[in-house]
């Protein structure tokens, strides 16, 4: 997905060290488009953490009816130095890009295209999408990979049962369960759906940073109460992780970790880099039609201008120090 923010914020990231053992970070609304913009629940980056491992950005949107949002339409956009992790919970999205990879995302399914050098795709919700509900979410590339070439990969893990609760773990390892898609540091991404009333204990990795985004449901993370569309994160150190369900339905989180990432990077409209100046020639190349981007095929409409960088230099804004 691309962030077509007017006046995207300029970020240098880093990550949280010795954070406190519940960090509760609420979304903000952003519109995608126009007048009948779908709108996404953005978590990060945020000011006052903008990593959980090499986790850049999470965007969370739906249920919403097409016939009254419009659905999702992103022209080709271009992105540099991450991954995009797409997730859906109904809806179908369609998804073309400059490897030439013509592919359905469809709920349960991951797919995961690597930007690396560079690499421009579309995204257009199908006709017979009637509610669109999913989470779109980037992955920082360490410096040594962050020129890796042009990748996608999907998978379709299978749903296992855990004591009140089923997970699909789409990357890394969980409860037993590890999923085959290669990633440039170690990670975990999966999608719980626990039960009325459940209490969950799940064994992580102590060297990890977590977080539980809540799709839907009454859920709290370690006794801390997580509202809908809030990013429930601790620090390294846990090797477990409580999980509640203190409704009377069914509740949906997804769960992120990863080792912190330990560098420093700026983050601009669809572009992550290291540097002002970096950032400047992606756009520039981007608005140009510079190959290091490629063109995607199949797409009814132009390319998706990059918005005017902001007056001044991009300025460090990475995560406070915490006790």
């Amino acid at each position: 997905m691309s962030n077509v923010e007017t006046h995207p914020p300029e970020l240098v990231c880093g990550s949280t060290a010795g954070a406190a053992a519940v960090e509760v970070l609420e979304p903000r609304d952003v519109p995608l488009g126009g007048p009948r913009a779908m709108t996404v629940r953005r978590t990060l980056p945020q000011r006052s953490r903008s990593l959980i491992g090499a986790w850049c950005f999470a965007d969370h949107y739906g249920p919403d009816d097409v016939s009254v949002s419009g659905g999702m339409d992103v022209a080709p956009h271009p992105h540099t130095g991450l991954q995009t992790a797409s997730w859906l919970f109904s809806g179908e999205i369609e998804h073309r890009d400059t490897l030439g990879v013509h592919a359905l995302v469809r709920p349960g399914e991951l797919n995961l295209m690597t930007a690396g050098h560079g690499i421009a795709h579309s995204e257009v919700s199908t006709p017979d999408t009637t509610v669109l509900h999913g989470v779109q979410l980037w992955i920082a590339l360490p410096d040594a990979d962050r020129d890796a070439p042009r990748d996608f990969q999907h998978y379709a893990p299978d749903a296992v049962a855990l004591e009140g609760a089923t997970a699909r773990v789409f990357l890394g390892s969980l409860a037993g369960e590890t999923s085959p898609v290669r990633t440039f540091t170690p990670l975990l991404g999966a999608e719980l759906v626990l039960e009325p009333g459940a209490r969950l204990v799940l064994e992580v990795d102590a060297a990890f940073e977590h977080g539980v985004l809540v799709d839907v449901g009454a859920v709290e993370l370690d006794g801390t109460p997580l509202g809908r569309g809030a990013l429930g994160c601790s620090g390294p150190g846990t090797t477990e992780l409580r999980l509640a369900n203190a409704g009377e339905a069914p509740a949906r989180v997804v769960l992120l970790g990863g080792e912190p990432f330990g560098e420093d990077l700026v983050m601009w409209w669809n572009f992550v880099g290291r540097s002002h100046e970096e950032i400047a020639l992606f756009r520039d190349q981007w608005q140009a039609g510079s190959d290091r981007f490629g063109q995607v095929e199949g797409y009814p409409g132009g390319r998706l201008p990059a918005p005017p960088l902001p007056m001044g230099r991009l300025r460090p804004r990475g995560n406070p120090p915490r006790p």
